[in-house]
């Protein structure tokens, strides 16, 4: 009996960095379907894959700030939540930020691209630090010129320029 515990327990750690690792790699590049179990704010999901949470940052967008109270911040979150919160998502995961977040692409149950639906709603900017993708910059130009969400705003100040002097640690 002893000698069979000491197997389990020598099985346990040999495969625990294994496991480890796959959890803080989580599912990059790799398509996945997952639940989002909440929000964040307009940019910002976690996503319940495999039992485990997944903080998912969308792709090629930025939503104005929540915290530092910037304007249409918590309207972004609330259009975010509308678009898939608790509903079984697609999520195509690109790579990891440096707070640990997936950049994704999410599809939602009515087959929107999330990404993109917050940028035609006026949620969000196309974030074009990283463009790959000119649909966004298009549905960006949209949206400022019919003044949908956040174009509706005289001087909207792109969440990046907020930061700056905002959100300072």
């Amino acid at each position: 009996m002893r000698m069979g515990k000491v197997t389990l327990l020598l099985l346990l750690l040999w495969f625990q960095p294994v496991a480890a690792t796959n959890r803080s790699e989580g599912p990059v590049n790799k398509t996945f379907m997952a639940k989002v179990v909440r929000i964040m704010d307009g940019d910002t999901m976690e996503v319940l894959y495999q039992n485990t949470p997944v903080k998912i940052r969308l792709a090629h967008i930025d939503c104005p700030e929540k915290r530092g109270s910037q304007p249409f911040g918590n309207q972004a979150k609330a259009a975010l939540s509308n678009l898939c919160f608790a509903q079984q998502v697609t999520v195509y995961g690109e790579k990891y930020d440096r707070y640990k977040r997936l950049i994704a692409v999410v599809v939602n149950s009515k087959k929107q691209v999330i990404n993109q639906e917050m940028i035609r709603q006026g949620m969000a900017w196309h974030f074009k630090k990283y463009p790959t993708d000119t649909l966004y910059a298009q549905l960006e130009m949209m949206a400022r010129k019919n003044k949908t969400g956040l174009w509706q705003d005289a001087h909207p100040v792109a969440p990046w320029e907020w930061r700056k002097p905002h959100l300072r640690n």
